[in-house]
């Protein structure tokens, strides 16, 4: 099964950092047959809301990359939010997508759903084999439901929904709030606003210690394009880079990419999260997909669009 130009394709979670990368990839690549509404104008969380959606426009294609996703601090702060919210998401995209034949669902999990101690790098294996990382367990059993809700649509009803695991995610359209976003989001708003403040230092969450990947959101969405023409079985596979650093060596980093010259201080009495979280991607490697942008690559094309953007992230 393999996306035309004309195919009806349906982002699901469209204006997010990871919805709009999807959508610029697809027209980068013809696709201008796209679906895709705001969290407005269709909440993902309503059953009748949803159903009315798909019923009315009958995609055949859909990408369900929308999510209520944050940083430690959010996730320590509103579990509750974090597991109603996005299993009432993926329950209502991957049940209608079902009802209405949709030819092909790719559903994007998160590197999360894998056990706090795994064995680096992670393979896809080690689902479901140990304890989760306590401070992301309430979207991380969110996301664990969804991998398995396709696979036991697929397996009782036949369908075609397959399941993507990412790393952690920055570049275009991030989230920048200080109380809710991710680590280097969080890190380049924090270093930015010292280098331009005339600041002395920056505190940084955490001793520093937890190692950590990233993949630049365009190669995300690129692999999931992939995906969705070349991958059709059941079984999770992993979307990274395959190489990791120290939360450290990535504020250190981002100091010299910025330009700041004040001191960078670890506050350890804040949580480390999981002490690493490495993907194997030998899996989508073979099959043909790698990554193109590096760390500073992708972190030095992040800082072009939000100076270009004057900013506006920030406020």
């Amino acid at each position: 099964m393999i996306m035309d130009d004309d195919s009806k394709i349906f982002v699901a979670g469209a204006n997010g950092m990871v919805g709009s990368a999807i959508i610029r990839e697809l027209r980068k690549n013809g696709f201008n047959n796209l679906l895709t509404p705001s969290s407005k104008e269709l909440d993902l969380r309503n059953q009748i809301d949803v159903s009315s959606f798909f019923e009315t426009n009958k995609p055949e294609y859909v990408f369900l990359v929308a999510a209520k996703v944050g940083g430690i601090h959010a996730n320590n702060t509103y579990p509750a939010e974090f597991l109603y919210d996005n299993m009432m998401i993926q329950n209502n995209v991957i049940h209608q997508s079902y009802l209405n034949k949709v030819e092909k669902l790719l559903f994007l999990g998160s590197s999360c759903i894998y056990p706090k101690f795994s064995q680096q790098p992670i393979n896809e294996d080690s689902l479901l084999t140990g304890s989760l990382e306590p401070t992301n367990e309430a979207y991380a059993v969110a996301k664990i439901s969804g991998i398995e809700m396709c696979k036991f649509y697929n397996k009782q009803y036949g369908s075609n929904f397959i399941s993507a695991m990412p790393t952690n995610l920055y570049g275009i359209n991030d989230n920048f709030d200080l109380n809710n976003s991710h680590v280097l989001p969080a890190l380049l708003r924090k270093v930015i606003e010292a280098k331009n403040n005339n600041s002395e230092s920056v505190i940084i969450w955490g001793s520093g210690l937890p190692k950590r990947e990233f993949l630049y959101v365009d190669d995300l969405a690129k692999a999931c394009l992939f995906l969705m023409q070349n991958y059709n079985s059941p079984e999770i596979i992993n979307i990274g880079t395959g190489e990791d650093l120290s939360i450290k060596e990535l504020a250190i980093l981002i100091k010299e990419i910025v330009g700041f010259s004040g001191n960078l201080i670890f506050d350890s009495s804040k949580p480390d999260g999981t002490p690493r979280k490495l993907l194997d991607v030998s899996k989508i490697n073979k099959l043909g997909w790698k990554h193109e942008n590096d760390l500073k690559q992708g972190v030095l094309k992040t800082i072009m669009w939000l100076e270009e953007t004057n900013f506006n992230r920030f406020n």
